[in-house]
């Protein structure tokens, strides 16, 4: 059983006009946006202590490296026990799944720096705060900024099954009430709204890396 584009256009409109899908969406954006600015900043610290220092290094990245083993999903029932199931074990998914791809592409770039640039920085009389603030940091944007497009990505699978457990509103729990009434229309909907937020922070990232990474020239895919 599969509805067709009509009939979920049809779903979608009649939420959007009594405001029920309006509701759910700002649930789960408010959500996602919650756990990624915990799970960015967090990810995006530690790659910078453990990038940088030595011995943030070998305090950090083991522990890092263990606890991105871990399924998140599966840390849900003792993030319940922990939380309880109101809004705040939705948030603490979203921020612990989100790190570690902000963690590992950031620590990976800043530890690969181009040697020459690192040296060139200290011909020209760059100390170490220089050659961080100067050389490191913006060699290693590139690497933030894929870890980002995958945090985003990683939000939204993480937020989908979270909000059909113990959830009273969201695009997942709008999913899973669909699902008792074999509203297939709605379920279809809901991919499609994930689909789409996938799509356009996907182009929010882009657009940033366009930004932020004006100065590299690199292949663009002409012929």
């Amino acid at each position: 059983m599969l509805a067709t584009p009509g009939a979920v256009f049809s779903a979608g409109w009649e939420l959007t006009r009594t405001g029920e899908l309006t509701d759910h969406l700002l649930a789960s954006l408010t959500r996602v946006a919650s756990g990624l600015a915990l799970g960015v900043t967090a990810g995006l610290v530690i790659a910078v202590v453990a990038g940088l220092f030595r011995l943030g290094d070998e305090l950090l990245d083991s522990t890092m490296q263990v606890l991105r083993a871990l399924p998140v999903l599966g840390l849900l029932p003792l993030v319940i026990i922990w939380f309880g199931v109101g809004e705040t074990p939705k948030i603490a998914l979203v921020a612990f799944g989100t790190a570690f791809p902000v963690y590992v592409n950031t620590y990976a770039a800043i530890r690969g720096v181009d040697h020459k640039l690192v040296e060139s920085g200290r011909t020209v009389g760059l100390g170490r705060l220089g050659l961080v603030r100067h050389v490191i940091l913006p060699g290693a944007v590139p690497g933030f900024l894929v870890g980002l497009r995958f945090a985003l990505t990683g939000a939204w699978l993480i937020m989908i099954i979270a909000e059909q457990l113990n959830a009273t509103n969201g695009i997942g729990y709008l999913m899973n009430q669909a699902q008792s009434w074999y509203r297939t229309d709605i379920i279809v909907l809901g991919l499609l709204i994930y689909g789409l937020l996938g799509l356009g922070a996907d182009g929010l990232v882009r657009l940033l890396e366009r930004r932020l990474l004006a100065w590299r020239r690199g292949f663009d895919g002409g012929a």
